[in-house]
C-alpha cells in the first residue's frame, strides 16, 4: 500500500463512523487483530485495518459487547474478506434471534424417536460420513426451517435439534448400529443394516429400547444447568438484600468487567437519578449512564420510572443508558425503551442481571472443575 494512503488513528475512526475517542478505544482493545504499519516512526493503519474495524463496528451494532466479540472471534477466527464477513454477521444475527425460546416451534422439531431410522437411512449406502454431513441430510429430510434448526432451549444455550441429533448418534453408537471411525466421522455397521431390514413392529420395539439409552454427557449438562439456575436464583436473592450502595458498586463493576469502559459510581446524594457512569474513553467524551434499583421481587419498574431515567440522560446530553433492577420491568416500560429514537436505553431485569454476573464471574467463584476426555484419533494415525 502506498504510504500516502496510510491512515492515522483519527482518520481510521472517522472512516468507520466513530468518534475519535471511541475509535481509539476499540483500536486499543482489538490491537491484536488490527494490522499496523510504521511510517516515519509513527503507527499507521491501512485498508485492511479499516475493513476489520468496520467489521467490529457492525458486530457491536448487533448488540454484542467487546468481550462477546472477542470470544466469537477466538472461536470462529477473524473473516479474511467481505464475503466471509457477511456469513459471519448473518450467523451472529441468527444466533441472537434464536435465543428467544418458542414452545410452538419446539413442538415441531423432530424428536429423538423420529430421527432414529432416518439417521441410519442417511448412511445406509456405506462409507464414511461426517457428523455435520449427516446433520445436513436430516435437515433436508425433515425440511426444517431456520427457526426449527436453530431454536435453543429456554434455560440454556444448547440448540434443541442438534442436542437431539447427538442423542440419536450416541444411542446408535452405543448399541453398535453405527461406529465412529474417526473424530466425528461415522459409518453404518452390519448390525445397523440388519435393523433397517427388520419388520415395522420389530423396528419400533428396538427404537423403544434405543430411547432408553441416555448419553452421560447429556445428564451432566442437565445437572450443570440445574446448578447454574439454582446459583442464579440464590445470587438474585443475595442482590435483593445487599445495601443499596453496595448494589450500585456491583452494577458498575459488572458493566466495567463486560468491557464497556471504565466505570465509577456517581455521588451518593443529588445524583439526579443517575447512579453510575461508564466512560467509554479516558476523557469521558462518550459516557454511558447507569441507574440501579434494588427492589423486591414483586416491585416492578414501570414506564414512568424509565421515562424519568430518560429525562436524566437528557440533562447530561447523553444518548446511552443502562437501567438495572433486581425485580422486573412492566411491558409498558419495555415498549417505551424500545421506541426511543434519540437515545438507547438497555433494560436489565433481575434474572438477566444474575446470569450476566455468573457469565462474567462477578460475585461468584469456581467451586469445581470437571474435565471430559475423548479419543485423539490423530494420535493413532501412521506418520
Amino acid at each position: 500500500m502506498e504510504k500516502s494512503k496510510l491512515l492515522t488513528k483519527t482518520k481510521l475512526s472517522e472512516l468507520v463512523g466513530w468518534s475519535e475517542s471511541t475509535g481509539r478505544l476499540w483500536v486499543k482493545d482489538f490491537k491484536d487483530y488490527i494490522p499496523t504499519e510504521i511510517n516515519r516512526n509513527k503507527v499507521m493503519y491501512n485498508q485492511e485495518s479499516l475493513r476489520i474495524l468496520t467489521f467490529l463496528k457492525k458486530l457491536n451494532e448487533l448488540g454484542l459487547t467487546k468481550i462477546e466479540i472477542k470470544q466469537i472471534i477466538n472461536k470462529e477466527e477473524l473473516p479474511i474478506n467481505i464475503k466471509e464477513e457477511e456469513r459471519f454477521i448473518e450467523k451472529c444475527k441468527i444466533d441472537r434471534v434464536h435465543k428467544v425460546y418458542n414452545e410452538n416451534i419446539k413442538d415441531t422439531i423432530p424428536s429423538v424417536r423420529d430421527m432414529m431410522i432416518p439417521y441410519l437411512e442417511m448412511i445406509k449406502e456405506g462409507g464414511a460420513y461426517s457428523a455435520s454431513d449427516i446433520t445436513e441430510k436430516l435437515v433436508k429430510c425433515f425440511k426444517l426451517s431456520e427457526e426449527q434448526r436453530l431454536m435453543k432451549y429456554e434455560n440454556n444455550s444448547d440448540i434443541i435439534f442438534l442436542s437431539r441429533v447427538r442423542s440419536v448418534r450416541y444411542s446408535l453408537k452405543k448399541e453398535s448400529y453405527i461406529e465412529e471411525i474417526n473424530k466425528l466421522t461415522y459409518q453404518i455397521t452390519d448390525h445397523g443394516l440388519d435393523l433397517l431390514n427388520e419388520s415395522g413392529g420389530e423396528i419400533q420395539e428396538e427404537i423403544e429400547e434405543l430411547e432408553k439409552v441416555v448419553d452421560p454427557l447429556t445428564v451432566v449438562k442437565e445437572k450443570l444447568n440445574e446448578l447454574k439456575s439454582e446459583l442464579a436464583d440464590n445470587l438474585l436473592k443475595q442482590l435483593r438484600i445487599v445495601h443499596w450502595m453496595k448494589f450500585e458498586d456491583i452494577v458498575v463493576e459488572l458493566l466495567t468487567t463486560m468491557g464497556y469502559g471504565d466505570g465509577e459510581v456517581t455521588q451518593r446524594t443529588n445524583d439526579e437519578g443517575l447512579d453510575g457512569v461508564i466512560k467509554e474513553d479516558k476523557l469521558g467524551l462518550d459516557n454511558i449512564y447507569v441507574q440501579a434499583k434494588r427492589y423486591s421481587a414483586n416491585n416492578s419498574v414501570g414506564r414512568d420510572v424509565v421515562q424519568s431515567f430518560s429525562g436524566a440522560l437528557d440533562g447530561k446530553g447523553s444518548r446511552k443508558g443502562v437501567f438495572i433492577t433486581t425485580s422486573y420491568f412492566t411491558e409498558g416500560a419495555r415498549k417505551y425503551a424500545e421506541k426511543l429514537e434519540s437515545k438507547k436505553i438497555i433494560l436489565i431485569d433481575g434474572i438477566e442481571l444474575s446470569k450476566l454476573m455468573i457469565s462474567h464471574n462477578v460475585g461468584v467463584d469456581v467451586n469445581h472443575t470437571f474435565v471430559v476426555k475423548a479419543i485423539d484419533y490423530d494420535y493413532f494415525k501412521d506418520e
